[in-house]
C-alpha cells in the first residue's frame, strides 16, 4: 500500500519477531480490561459511595476524554523521550491506578480511574509507531492481533468481574485490582528494551518530506473517520440496552446481544489483519466497513426485532473499521515519527467525538422521547463515513 520503506535496525531485544509480538499483545491487554471491569460492578460501586447516575456515567466520559486531550502530547513526548521509555510510563501509570482502586476509599476510586485511564491514552498513541519503526513489514498482522487482544481482554473483564467480586469480601474492588496483574508482569518484560536510546535525528530527506498532521488535509481526512467509527460504537454500546427493552427485547437478551455485537468485532478484527496483508490499497475494505455499520444502525432503525442481524453487521464494520484506523497510522505517514503525531491527532478527535456522542445522543432522544430521531442522526453520521473512507484509506502518504 505505501512505497517500501527502510525502518531503522531495531533494538536486539526486539530483533526476533516473535518476542516482539509477545511484549505488543501483553502490552495491549492492559489497554481495555481495567475500565470495561468497572461496567458488570457499577451497581455495587454505586451503593457502596451513594454515586449518583450522572456520576456513575463518568466511569466511561472519563476514559474516553482523556483519550482525546493527552493523545497529542503522549505523541510528542514518545519522540522526545523515545517509545520504550514511554510506554513503560505508561504501563506503570495502568498498573498504579489499578492498585490505587483496591484502597476503600472513594478518592482512590477517582484517582485511580485518572491515572490508569492516562496511562492507556499515552500507549494508545505509542504502539503503532513502535511498529511503524521497527517491524513496518508486520504492520497488518500486529495491529490486527494488537486490537483483537485488546477486544479479548475487554470481553473478559466483563464477564468475569461479577464472580470475581462474588468470591471475597473485597467485592468489587477484586474485579478491579485483579486487572494490575497483566500490568506488572508487562512492567517487567519491557526492562530490557529501557535501555534503547532514542536515536538522534531522522534521516535528512525525511525530515524535509514531512508535515505534522494537524497541517495536513489527509490528517483531517484520518482523523474524522477515526472520530465517526468510534462515535458509533461507544453510542451502540452506552445505549443499545435501553433501546433493545424500549422494543421488546427482556434485559438478559439485551445484554447478550451487546455481548455478540463485541465479540463479531474481534472476528472482524482478524479478518482485516489477513485482508490488509493481501490488497495493495485499502480503500475498498474501508468502504465496505463503513457500510456494515451504516446498515447495522439503519437496521435497527427500521427492523428491531432482527436486532441479532443488524448488530453482526455493526460489530463487524466496528471491528475491521478500527483496525484500519490503527493500521494507518503507519501506512500513510514517512516515519515513525510522524506516525506517531498521527496517531495523537487521530486519536484526540477520534476519542473527543466518542466521549460526546453518547450524550449528544441521549439528549435527542430525550427531547424527542422516542429513538428514530437519535438513529436517524447517527445513520447520517455513518454515511459520511462510507463518503469520507476512500479518501481516509487512500495509499498516498499525508500531506
Amino acid at each position: 500500500m505505501m512505497p517500501e520503506q527502510h525502518p531503522a535496525k531495531p533494538h536486539a531485544a526486539l530483533s526476533s519477531a516473535s518476542f516482539f509480538l509477545f511484549v505488543l499483545l501483553l502490552t495491549a491487554a492492559n489497554l481495555r480490561a481495567p475500565i470495561t471491569a468497572a461496567g458488570p460492578v457499577l451497581q455495587d460501586i454505586r451503593q457502596t459511595f451513594g454515586l449518583s447516575a450522572g456520576e456513575a456515567g463518568l466511569f466511561n466520559f472519563i476514559p474516553l476524554m482523556l483519550f482525546a486531550l493527552l493523545a497529542p502530547l503522549a505523541g510528542w513526548l514518545g519522540n522526545r523521550l523515545g517509545l520504550e521509555r514511554s510506554l513503560w510510563g505508561a504501563l506503570c501509570l495502568i498498573t498504579a491506578g489499578s492498585l490505587l482502586r483496591w484502597q476503600p476509599a472513594e478518592v482512590a476510586l477517582w484517582g485511580g480511574t485518572l491515572l490508569l485511564s492516562a496511562g492507556i491514552a499515552a500507549a494508545n498513541v505509542l504502539l503503532p509507531p513502535l511498529i511503524k519503526r521497527d517491524f513496518t513489514a508486520h504492520t497488518a498482522r500486529y495491529i490486527g492481533l494488537y486490537a483483537a487482544t485488546m477486544s479479548i481482554t475487554a470481553s473478559l473483564a466483563t464477564g468475569v468481574a461479577v464472580p470475581l467480586s462474588q468470591l471475597s469480601t473485597a467485592g468489587w474492588r477484586l474485579s478491579l485490582v485483579v486487572w494490575a496483574l497483566p500490568g506488572v508482569v508487562a512492567l517487567l518484560v519491557w526492562l530490557p528494551l529501557l535501555r534503547r536510546r532514542p536515536s538522534a535525528s531522522a534521516p535528512a530527506a525525511v525530515a524535509v518530506t514531512q508535515r505534522h498532521p494537524w497541517r495536513s488535509t489527509g490528517g483531517w481526512q484520518i482523523a474524522l473517520f477515526m472520530a465517526l467509527q468510534s462515535l458509533a460504537f461507544y453510542t451502540l454500546i452506552d445505549w443499545f440496552t435501553a433501546f433493545a427493552q424500549d422494543s421488546g427485547f427482556s434485559q438478559a437478551r439485551a445484554g447478550w446481544l451487546l455481548f455478540w455485537y463485541q465479540a463479531v468485532s474481534i472476528v472482524a478484527n482478524l479478518g482485516c489483519m489477513m485482508a490488509l496483508k493481501r490488497v495493495s490499497d485499502a480503500r475498498l475494505l474501508a468502504f465496505i466497513a463503513s457500510s456494515g455499520i451504516f446498515l447495522g444502525i439503519v437496521g435497527l432503525l427500521l427492523k428491531p426485532q432482527w436486532a441479532a442481524i443488524w448488530l453482526t453487521l455493526a460489530g463487524l464494520g466496528a471491528g475491521a473499521s478500527l483496525v484500519l484506523c490503527l493500521a494507518l497510522f503507519n501506512l500513510r505517514s514517512r516515519s515513525h515519527r510522524q506516525a506517531s503525531q498521527l496517531s495523537g491527532m487521530a486519536q484526540c478527535v477520534g476519542y473527543g467525538l466518542a466521549a460526546l456522542g453518547p450524550l449528544f445522543f441521549g439528549v435527542l432522544h430525550e427531547q424527542s422521547g422516542n429513538w428514530t430521531l437519535p438513529f436517524s442522526v447517527l445513520a447520517l453520521l455513518s454515511l459520511l463515513q462510507i463518503l469520507l473512507a476512500p479518501l481516509a484509506a487512500q495509499s498516498k502518504p499525508i500531506s
